[in-house]
């Protein structure tokens, strides 16, 4: 079956999605719609994208458009993805599902009992040595896991001339750093490890309370710019994770460490071709991405020889197709790729950042996560 996909929210982002769609070679881009026609016909011709659409009801009533791709702001991702899954639409989501726990949960819900694909594109999960990793731990190459630690630094808000929508509350949803890019660092974290985190301890912070906008207005900002949070994680093992985007000379350095008792895996996004595997008793090492080198598992994440670098957009490119290999094949549970994230990773990150958001509400006590098979709940704990 010939698929078409339609695109809504034609900023920064959506090209990547265009990109990897395109590197598929056997998806059509019907089309964009943006947030008047306007803008969406400058876009689509600037992007080679197909027609473009007044609306994105527009683009939903189009017949040739089986999957949509949800570019949109925070706030808008519940409405479209919403009204692409009551239209009968397979939906691929930017993060965060949604701009709250309550409609994170809808939407998981709704697709749930839609039959149909749901995918948010935590990328991550697309590099090779990120699935390599995940099989020797699944295999036990380290042994039992103790310690799972790691960072997502980047300094794009350092300036406090620099200010984007994403800082506004009723725009972005009410976490900075912790929602734009800890929930990166904790998907990955629970993909690669197989745990899932059960309690949070965070400690947030802003360190600039005020930004000029481009006009000149000034800003009074409510989240968080910088986070440090301690973990637990349901096989009993501990962690911690520090957050920021206000530290200079970081651009986009998320780094995860699993250390167990017989060795430590770490991995680097900023040098994403390679793996440390670190020893005890014996020399160290570094596992370059090499195809004829990785698991079974990974391998078929690398698509060039060793020697040929790949990295962010190739990992992106990986999970649009596992994406599409999914709705190919139905999108029923059972045939979903291991490492695809669907709408149920995405309410689950929602629940682990209002958790860490009522953590340190609350002075800065453990906060148990609620887990999106069960009744929500609220339980404090203090450690």
């Amino acid at each position: 079956m010939s698929l078409g996909m339609g695109l809504v929210g034609p900023g920064f982002i959506a090209a990547h999605h265009l990109d990897a769609v395109r590197r598929l070679g056997d998806v059509e881009i019907v089309g964009i719609a943006g947030s008047s026609l306007d803008s969406a016909t400058r876009r689509a011709r600037e992007l080679n994208a197909g027609k473009a659409y007044a609306n994105y009801r527009d683009l939903l009533a189009d017949p040739a458009v089986h999957v949509v791709h949800n570019t949109t702001p925070n706030y808008l991702h519940r409405e479209v993805s919403l009204a692409a899954l009551r239209a009968g639409k397979h939906v691929i989501s930017d993060k965060p599902l949604a701009a709250s726990v309550q409609e994170a949960r809808e939407l998981y819900e709704a697709a749930r009992d839609a039959n149909l694909g749901h995918v948010v594109t935590f990328n991550y999960r697309g590099y090779p040595l990120v699935q390599q990793a995940r099989a020797m731990i699944a295999k036990g190459d380290i042994g039992q896991s103790v310690f799972v630690h790691g960072c997502y630094l980047q300094d794009w808000l350092t300036d406090e001339r620099a200010y984007t929508w994403r800082l506004d509350p009723k725009l972005g949803g009410a976490s900075s750093a912790l929602g734009d890019i800890g929930s990166h660092w904790c998907d990955l974290a629970e993909h690669v490890t197989g745990a899932r985190i059960t309690a949070v301890l965070a400690d947030l912070q802003t360190v600039v309370p005020q930004r000029e906008g481009a006009d000149g207005t000034r800003h009074d900002i409510t989240s968080e710019d910088l986070a440090s949070v301690l973990l637990r994680f349901d096989n009993g093992v501990r962690g911690c994770v520090t957050v920021g985007q206000v530290l200079p000379g970081h651009k986009n350095d998320l780094r995860l460490e699993v250390n167990g008792r017989d060795g430590s895996l770490a991995w680097r996004q900023e040098q994403p071709n390679e793996l440390w595997i670190g020893h005890h008793a014996k020399a160290n090492a570094v596992l370059t991405r090499d195809p004829s080198l990785l698991d079974p598992s990974a391998r078929a994440y690398a698509h060039l020889p060793a020697g040929h670098p790949e990295a962010w957009a190739d990992a992106f490119r990986n999970v649009i197709a596992d994406a599409y290999t999914w709705i190919r094949s139905g999108a029923k549970p059972d045939t979903k790729p291991d490492a695809l994230p669907t709408f149920a990773h995405g309410y689950r990150n929602s629940l682990l950042v209002d958790a860490m958001l009522t953590s340190h509400a609350a002075g800065g006590v453990w906060q148990t996560v609620d887990d999106p098979l069960e009744p929500t709940r609220t339980t404090r704990t203090r450690g």
